[in-house]
């Protein structure tokens, strides 16, 4: 079993603690791909009440009582797609041990909906892929290790991801990808000063309050200022947007990739 998925089964994920309204996230029509859709608020909800009626009493409240099952954090055996889950829901496995059932379409779209969302009836649905190709983009195609840092490898004037699995929601990290602008922390955005000896400083952020900030400088140097010595300290916009060379299904993997850095790998 590779690191990346040990990692990723251990990670204390807070999934879905932060809502995200579906009109922040115009991305997510076209987030689910492998036969997945973009579900309703009230599909998350219906499901909710069938998950309740069926299949709490295994599963769980959180969705972990079985092994090697994680409901809640997209964790299955064998399903990957929605019809995935449409086939072990109606068909049963593993011998009976997971009996088939009987539902409405409705209550089926429901219970997938709700299952797509964490387990969270006031979160939306997100879809999580493969850890392991999520880690080859975010150091190939999507260019992402370049601008971050991961378990100290990368610039130290980048954000530090190492524990962004246990500090963000997936929905909060799919913002990050496909909207930056709307999500970054603002004590992540670089920072311009000019002092009043005529020294240029450009860095990043660490803390900041009424009478001085602290950054890291481009020469990875940690620096200490008072900002009644400042002449200028400009701060720079976010991003305007993610990886736009990555498809649906590739932010899918990079979240993934990105739900297993628990800060203690």
């Amino acid at each position: 079993m590779s690191k990346q998925i040990r990692g990723l089964r251990r990670s204390r994920i807070r999934l879905f603690s932060v809502i995200v309204t579906l009109t922040a996230l115009p991305y997510l029509s076209q987030a689910q791909e492998l036969g997945d859709h973009q579900y309703t608020s009230e599909a998350i909800q219906a499901g909710l009440r069938v998950y309740s009626r069926e299949c709490a009493l295994c599963h769980g409240p959180q969705g972990d009582l079985v092994s090697g099952i994680n409901l809640a954090r997209g964790e299955f055996r064998s399903a990957q797609s929605d019809g995935d889950l449409r086939s072990v829901i109606t068909e049963g496995r593993a011998q009976g041990q997971m009996p088939a059932f009987d539902l409405r379409e409705s209550e089926l779209s429901g219970v997938i909906a709700y299952i797509r969302a964490g387990l969270d009836p006031n979160g939306i649905a997100i879809r999580i892929g493969d850890a392991v190709r999520g880690l080859a983009l975010f150091q190939g195609k999507g260019e992402c290790a370049g601008c971050h840092r991961v378990n100290g490898v990368g610039p130290r004037t980048a954000p530090d991801l190492s524990a962004i699995g246990v500090e963000r929601s997936p929905a909060n990290l799919q913002l990050n990808l496909v909207d930056p602008a709307a999500a970054i922390l603002p004590i992540n955005r670089p920072v311009r000063i000019v002092t009043r000896n005529e020294e240029t400083i450009i860095g990043r952020r660490l803390n900041e309050d009424t009478y001085t900030v602290q950054l890291i400088d481009s020469n990875e140097r940690l620096r200490s200022l008072i900002k009644a010595d400042l002449v200028t300290y400009e701060i720079s916009e976010a991003p305007s947007k993610g990886p736009a060379n990555l498809t649906p299904a590739e932010v899918a993997d990079v979240i993934a990739y990105l739900l297993t850095l628990d800060g203690e790998s």
